[in-house]
C-alpha cells in the first residue's frame, strides 16, 4: 500500500472514530435517533477498511440498540456474518450462525433482498468449505433471487462465486 492510501486509510479511520464519539455522546444525553443503523453503517465501514475487531464491536453494539427494530437487527446479524466469514477472521460456525439468524428475521420481515444477501454469505463459507453442494444450493436461490429483483450487481457477484464453484 502506498503513502496516499495509507494516509487515506488513516484519515478514514479518524473519522470513524470521530463519529463513534459523537455518537456515544448523543447516546448519553439521550438522544437515541436511529442508533442502530448508525452503528451498524459504522461497522460495515470497518469491516470495508479491514479493521475487523472494531466491525465486530460496533456490529454488535447495533446489534444491542436494535432489539425493537427486527429490521436493523437482521441487516447488523448479517454484518457479523460477513466479519465471521472475512478470511482475516474465519469463523465458519459462528459466521453461519449469524447468516442464518439474519436469514429468519429476513424471511419473517419479507426482506427480499438481505435474504438474497444471506443466501449469498452462505454459499460463500460453503465453497470456502468444499462443501460444493449446500454451496451450489445458497448460490443458486441467491441468483433466481437477484435476477428477480433485477438487481444487476449483486448478480454479477453471485455469478463469479458460482464460476469458483467449478
Amino acid at each position: 500500500m502506498g503513502a496516499g492510501a495509507l494516509g487515506e486509510a488513516s484519515e478514514a479511520s479518524n473519522r470513524l472514530r470521530e463519529a463513534e464519539q459523537l455518537l456515544h455522546s448523543l447516546l448519553a444525553r439521550g438522544i437515541m435517533g436511529n442508533a442502530a443503523r448508525a452503528y451498524q453503517s459504522l461497522g460495515w465501514a470497518c469491516l470495508l477498511l479491514g479493521r475487523l475487531p472494531e466491525a465486530h464491536r460496533l456490529g454488535g453494539r447495533a446489534i444491542e440498540l436494535s432489539a425493537c427494530y427486527l429490521g436493523f437487527a437482521a441487516h447488523s446479524l448479517h454484518l457479523l456474518g460477513d466479519i465471521e466469514a472475512h478470511p482475516d477472521r474465519l469463523d465458519p460456525q459462528s459466521s453461519e450462525s449469524h447468516y442464518r439468524k439474519s436469514l429468519a428475521l429476513a424471511e419473517q420481515l419479507a426482506m427480499r433482498p438481505l435474504i438474497a444477501h444471506c443466501h449469498l454469505g452462505l454459499g460463500k463459507l460453503h465453497r470456502r468449505a468444499s462443501n460444493h453442494a449446500q454451496a451450489q444450493e445458497h448460490l443458486t436461490i441467491a441468483t433466481a433471487m437477484y435476477r428477480e429483483m433485477d438487481m444487476t450487481y449483486w448478480l454479477e457477484q453471485v455469478t463469479a462465486e458460482t464460476r469458483q464453484l467449478g
